[in-house]
């Protein structure tokens, strides 16, 4: 038993040693390569004293929200779980669909205090909705937690399921809170649903929209009626609807997607990223739209998608998608910050960083990438 102990350990190690290598032999040329050594979806990064610390969906949470702590946002250390359902105030159902649902934590800082926006399953459901997703909020005085529901019920029932909270505050004071309502029960008429009867692929196409709104100062609801901000295209002839409807031209699967979306403010505009087609197929992408107020109207951008797979380039990488952005340590640099799919990854969501730039009304991101990349500006040598 010894021995083959032994050799189990052996196999382990020598299966380990290209990786450890890689990292080695990475940190001594002053780089990094994706995917880092992250594994789930959604990834959020908050940057504090100093700190980053990474949220996301997965990554062995049980019924709740882990975190990752770096100071060079490329080297990671799991600090455990910092969100569980079952708080004093917690107002999910972990028994239903999808294990409860918890899904895109997002963390900010505000006067002191760490805000947690999450989406889960509610656990008030009369009609037995298959999705019943609703965004709940929790705090806490550390960015590790524990984080604590604000109330037993979530943030505000618009009447359909919603996922992926996303807030902007803006410089005038004012927070708005984004949202993708999903496309469960929501189907929608285009010429691309039109064209999928015709083919026979499906008989409806659903889609799910991306809404705004403003945000009660203490979190503790929100301020007048949701607006509609983004949609997939209705018509064909719109530049937009090619990538936006790739899920469901390759028949993947019969729902468009906008969601994951993530609002930032540069000169004056105001630039919403957003993905589109299935989540767990390959043509996951990101696109982005600009305004010039909070809640619009956006204009979808020429240049989409700015990240797409790039396996028909020969590369490994799909999936590419749900996005953040973060900030190198001495702020000078931009990175979008996503999960993807690799073909040495496989089926598993893997985290990305890639720079970005934002240039006169105009994002470009640098990836995917899979190659050494120069670390992030500002971080110290040798520091974790």
């Amino acid at each position: 038993m010894k021995l083959t102990q032994f050799l189990l350990f052996c196999f382990a190690l020598l299966s380990l040693t290209p990786v450890l290598a890689q990292k080695s032999e990475n940190q001594a040329r002053g780089t990094f390569t994706n995917p880092l050594p992250v594994e789930f979806g959604d990834p959020y990064i908050l940057h504090t004293q100093g700190t980053y610390y990474m949220y996301g969906t997965g990554s062995g949470a049980n019924k709740g929200f882990v975190t990752y702590s770096s100071k060079d946002m490329v080297n990671w250390k799991q600090e455990g779980q910092v969100y569980f359902h079952d708080n004093k105030n917690g107002w999910s159902d972990p028994k239903t669909a999808f294990g409860g649902a918890y899904w895109a934590p997002e963390v900010y800082e505000v006067k002191g205090k760490y805000y947690l926006f999450y989406s889960a399953q509610w656990k008030v459901n009369p009609t037995k909705e298959v999705e019943n997703f609703r965004i709940g909020v929790a705090v806490a005085d550390k960015p590790t937690g524990p984080f604590v529901d604000l109330t037993d019920k979530p943030l505000f029932d618009p009447g359909y399921p919603i996922i992926d909270a996303n807030v902007f505050f803006d410089t005038d004071g004012k927070a708005y809170l984004y949202y993708s309502r999903c496309c469960y029960k929501h189907p929608v008429e285009s010429e691309v649903a039109d064209l999928a009867r015709e083919k026979g692929w499906f008989k409806e196409i659903e889609e799910s929209w991306v809404y705004g709104v403003e945000l009660k100062p203490d979190f503790s609801g929100v301020i007048g009626e949701p607006v509609l901000l983004l949609r997939p295209p209705v018509s064909l002839s719109d530049k937009q609807a090619e990538w936006e409807s790739r899920s469901v031209t390759a028949r993947e699967v019969n729902r468009r997607w906008t969601e994951g979306s993530v609002t930032f403010k540069k000169d004056g505009t105001y630039y919403m990223m957003y993905s589109a087609n299935h989540f767990g197929g390959q043509y996951y992408a990101v696109g982005y739209a600009t305004a010039q107020s909070p809640l619009g109207p956006f204009k979808k951008a020429a240049n989409n998608p700015i990240l797409q797979k790039n396996t028909d380039r020969g590369g490994s990488v799909t999936g590419t998608g749900h996005n953040s952005i973060a900030y190198s340590p001495d702020g000078k640099e931009m990175f979008c910050v996503y999960h993807a799919r690799t073909a040495q990854t496989g089926n598993k969501r893997v985290v990305c960083i890639d720079r970005m730039e934002v240039k006169d009304g105009t994002i470009k991101i640098l990836g995917p990438t899979t190659t050494p990349q120069k670390v992030p500006s500002g971080v110290v040598s040798g520091g974790k």
